[in-house]
């Protein structure tokens, strides 16, 4: 029985999110494993409103701020090899991995 291993990936920046999960999967497609990914997670937004006149004189003017959290979700086969492949991947600061092997 193969092991599989789960990667969520966590990022604000939709592009250098797109780039890790295309290096895992150059990785599994030159290895030859099976893939499954990578799938797009329900986006978060986190939304701040900040009134525009801290003193509270006069009108009542609000901005909103946003930031927006984008998820992937990666399954492969979990073989020595394309794990270790995979653990040398260069990974931007702005990038978050959680990985599980199940």
């Amino acid at each position: 029985m193969v092991k599989r291993a789960r990667i969520k990936l966590t990022s604000i920046d939709t592009d250098k999110l797109g780039s890790v999960c295309s290096e895992i999967k150059d990785i599994a497609k030159k290895i030859g494993v099976k893939i499954v990914g990578p799938i797009p997670l329900p986006t978060k937004k986190l939304v701040v409103p900040v009134r525009r006149t801290p003193c509270g004189d006069g009108s009542n003017t609000w901005d909103r701020y946003e930031m927006r959290v984008h998820k992937r979700l990666i399954e492969i086969d979990a073989r020595e090899r394309v794990m270790r492949s995979i653990m040398r991947i260069r990974v931007p600061n702005d990038v978050y991995i959680e990985m599980e092997i199940r």
